[in-house]
C-alpha cells in the first residue's frame, strides 16, 4: 500500500477533478502524459487513528512530521525516511495546531477542548510544560526575528498572544482580534500579523505589532477564509475562502485586492512554495489546486491534482522538497498520510 501507481490514484480520486493549465510550459511532458506538479509518491498508514486529522509541523534536522490527530487525541510522529509512525504522544484534548521550534528542539501543541498548549521535548517527545490559554488556542507561527511563538486563540474576544520558548510563559501584550483567529501570518522583516476572522464579517485583518491597530480588508462577497499563506518578498498574502472557494491575493502594504480565482472546495490549509512560486490549496472536495504565481499581479491554475474527499489538511516540507497531506481513515482503511514530489 506504501506506493501507488499514477493511473491508481486517477482512479480512486475521479478523473472528472483533474485539471491540467500550461503556463510557460509549467506542466512538462512525459513519455506521452503530462507530468502533474504535484507527483503521488508514498502512502504512508496510521494506524489506530480514528477521526479528523489537522494540522501539521515538522522536524527537518531528524525528518520527522508531526500529526494533530484531533479526533483520536494524539499527536504522531512519522519518520518521513523510513515512511512509518514512530510515535504517539497521547493524552491530548482535541489536538489542533502543533509547532516545532528547532531553536529550542520543543514541541508545542495547542489542544482546543482544555485551553492548554501542551510542551514536549524535541528529541524524546517528554513533557515539559502546559501553558493556559483559556479558550481554544488553534493555529501557532514561530517568529524567528523576535524569537517569539505566536498562539491564536479565543472566541467572541480572540486573539493573539505570545511565548517565550526559552521560558515557556505567556509574555508581552495579546493582539486582539474581532472573533476568533483561524490561520495568521507574522512577517519576518516588517512590522504586522496578517489574520482570517470569518466571525468579523469575513474580513483579513492587519495588526500592526508596535500599536496593536488593527484594519479590516473585506473580502467582498466571500465567506468562510479559514486557510492564509504570505508571499513576503512580493508583499502578497494568499487567504482562501469556502464559499464560494476562491483564492484571494492581497497587497499587503494597501490591503488591496491584487486578484481572485477558483480553487478547491473546504481548504484548511494552503502553502506557499518560495522557490518555484506556487501555492498549494488543499480542499476536501478532493483535489488539491497548484496555482503558479506568473509576477504578483497575475495567478494561474497549473492543475487540480487528485487527493482524496476529506483531505483538508497538510503540510509542504520545504528542505524534503515533500508536500505531506492527512488522509482520514474509511472504512477497512487506516488514516493515511500521503507524499507528493513537488515537480518543476
Amino acid at each position: 500500500m506504501k506506493r501507488l501507481l499514477y493511473v491508481g490514484v486517477i482512479a480512486l480520486a475521479g478523473l472528472s477533478i483533474l485539471t491540467i493549465r500550461h503556463p510557460k510550459s509549467a506542466v512538462a511532458q512525459t513519455q506521452g502524459r503530462e507530468l502533474l506538479p504535484l507527483q503521488l509518491e508514498e502512502q504512508i498508514p496510521v494506524p489506530g487513528v480514528a477521526g479528523r486529522l489537522d494540522h501539521f509541523t515538522a522536524d527537518a534536522k531528524r525528518r520527522r512530521l508531526f500529526v494533530s490527530a484531533l479526533g483520536n487525541n494524539t499527536l504522531e510522529v512519522i519518520d518521513v525516511f523510513a515512511g512509518r509512525v514512530i510515535h504517539s504522544i497521547k493524552g491530548l484534548a482535541q489536538p489542533q495546531g502543533p509547532l516545532y521550534v528547532p531553536d529550542v528542539d520543543k514541541l508545542y501543541v495547542a489542544n482546543a477542548e482544555d485551553g492548554k498548549v501542551r510542551v514536549y521535548d524535541g528529541a524524546t517527545y517528554t513533557p515539559r510544560k502546559t501553558i493556559d490559554f483559556g479558550k481554544d488556542p488553534d493555529n501557532m507561527r514561530y517568529d524567528e526575528a523576535s524569537k517569539t511563538v505566536f498562539v491564536g486563540f479565543g472566541e467572541d474576544d480572540g486573539g493573539i498572544a505570545m511565548i517565550d520558548p526559552k521560558i515557556d510563559e505567556r509574555t508581552g501584550r495579546v493582539y486582539k482580534t474581532d472573533g476568533h483567529p483561524e490561520s495568521f501570518q507574522v512577517e519576518a522583516s516588517g512590522g504586522h500579523i496578517f489574520v482570517n476572522v470569518p466571525d468579523a464579517g469575513f474580513v483579513v485583518e492587519s495588526i500592526d505589532r508596535k500599536s496593536g491597530a488593527v484594519t479590516k480588508w473585506p473580502l467582498k462577497g466571500l465567506r468562510g477564509n479559514y486557510a492564509m499563506a504570505l508571499n513576503e518578498q512580493d508583499h502578497r498574502l494568499f487567504t482562501i475562502t469556502r464559499k464560494t472557494p476562491m483564492m484571494v491575493v492581497l497587497n499587503t502594504e494597501t490591503g488591496s485586492e491584487v486578484a481572485r480565482m477558483r480553487v478547491a472546495g473546504e481548504c484548511d490549509d494552503v502553502y506557499f512554495d518560495a522557490s518555484r512560486k506556487r501555492i498549494y490549496v488543499i480542499g476536501a472536495e478532493g483535489f488539491i489546486s497548484v496555482v503558479q504565481q506568473n509576477d504578483p499581479d497575475h495567478y494561474e491554475l497549473l492543475a487540480n491534482v487528485p487527493s482524496g474527499v476529506g483531505v483538508r489538511t497538510g503540510y509542504f516540507f520545504v528542505k524534503r522538497d515533500r508536500f505531506y497531506v492527512g488522509v482520514p481513515a474509511k472504512g477497512s482503511e487506516p488514516a493515511q498520510v500521503w507524499t507528493y514530489e513537488a515537480e518543476d
